[in-house]
């Protein structure tokens, strides 16, 4: 039987791209996955044609794959299917746009906007071009998240009342990112909140409202602390779920930041970074909630069951790693972006326009609740990248 080929083109070249990227050429046998295949063939940058040449050479694409140094370019090639589009938030809005009114597929990183007007447009866009678009929300396609909502649905822990989950990293921003960074500049819509609390909002949606037969959308009560730069640099959220057929109310908090540690040693001493916890028991994710490899789960019965989730890859003499940051997985093992990048391809063979284990509606309903919590807290990013017109040069 031939396999269903995804040709990718990557929108950018900087460090998630390249690593997304080098996830893209294992070939997906080695995890278990045998009927589709991802061949990277164009990448673009927005500074040269060299660079995206030389970002094609770092990830093993083939010889013939295509160059750009335009986006522009990139999204009107017709040999690409899909387009990974791996710039900083503020430019999400900007770089979808362009892609769907291509005509062309999207899975885009995450936070999938600056804002959910921004969203509800791309949606309405992918809709009017008959094309997928999906939030690169990598984490909820991994074996590990799959088994965790599993778990709540199949009632093992009974009724899910509560789940906290963090995601903060000791970064001490003033010592580690110039104001240019975009971490930490509103120009680029830095902050905490939507590059790692994003993941924090994962768990306590993938737990509570993803598990759901007919979820409702949270309130939400929320806390910031300002960095210098006006963006936060430590965010904690109180969300309230309505009762479902399956339980009652729940709530989650999700708390992120850029000065403690949700695993200070980085030998999980301080226990698990993410509580699911129901009638009868809870089940534990460790640190980091955006790559976690290890579960708990700890029954009323007596019943405890410690697993590990490696990732898996290539293996050990294949020449090949992955990581990000500079900090890399040891030879052979997988960064884990290529479960997201299978279910892209699944959905295209199937012939679905949106991922399966994070709805569009689920995306937006996120994106909603992050307004809210900057709304509480008076923090607004320049026009420009909230703005819903199109096209604007950032």
């Amino acid at each position: 039987m031939s396999k269903f080929q995804l040709k990718w083109g990557i929108l950018a070249t900087g460090g998630i791209a390249e690593t997304f990227a080098r996830d893209l050429w294992p070939n997906p046998e080695c995890r278990g996955v045998k009927d589709i295949e991802h061949t990277v063939v164009a990448a673009a940058s927005s500074s040269s044609a060299d660079r995206a040449q030389k970002f094609l050479k770092e990830v093993r694409a083939a010889d013939s794959a295509k160059a750009y140094g335009s986006y522009k370019e990139l999204a009107q090639d017709p040999n690409v299917d899909i387009i990974y589009i791996a710039t900083p938030h503020s430019h999400h809005y900007q770089n979808a746009m362009l892609c769907l009114e291509a005509g062309k597929n999207v899975l885009c990183e995450k936070a999938f906007t600056t804002n959910a007007p921004q969203l509800e447009a791309l949606i309405k866009k992918a809709k009017e071009k008959n094309v997928f678009l999906m939030e690169a929300v990598w984490t909820r396609y991994f074996p590990l998240s799959i088994y965790v909502r599993d778990i709540i649905t199949s009632g093992k822990i009974g009724p899910v009342s509560r789940t906290s989950a963090d995601l903060s990293m000791a970064m001490l921003p003033e010592n580690t990112f110039d104001d240019s960074h975009r971490m930490v500049n509103p120009e680029l819509a830095g902050g905490a909140l939507l590059d790692l609390g994003i993941y924090a909002l994962t768990w306590v949606f993938q737990t509570l409202y993803t598990t759901q037969k007919d979820p409702k959308a949270p309130s939400v009560l929320s806390t910031m602390r300002k960095y210098k730069l006006g963006t936060d640099e430590q965010t904690s959220m109180l969300l309230t779920f309505p009762a479902t057929e399956a339980r009652g109310e729940a709530h989650g908090i999700a708390t992120t930041g850029m000065r403690t540690a949700a695993d200070p040693d980085g030998k999980g001493t301080a226990g698990p970074a993410i509580r699911v916890q129901g009638e009868e028991g809870e089940i534990q994710v460790f640190h980091p909630a955006f790559r976690p490899t290890r579960t708990k789960l700890i029954l009323k019965d007596g019943t405890v069951e410690d697993k590990e989730w490696p990732q898996p890859g290539p293996g050990k003499e294949s020449g090949w790693k992955n990581g990000f940051g500079g900090d890399w997985q040891p030879e052979g093992e997988g960064q884990g972006m290529f479960w997201e990048a299978d279910e892209c391809a699944h959905a295209l063979k199937e012939g679905r326009k949106e991922g399966q284990y994070e709805s569009l509606q689920e995306s937006l309903v996120i994106m909603q609740v992050m307004d809210e919590v900057r709304k509480q807290n008076g923090l607004k990013y320049p026009e420009k990248i909230e703005t819903l017109d199109y096209p604007v040069d950032l």
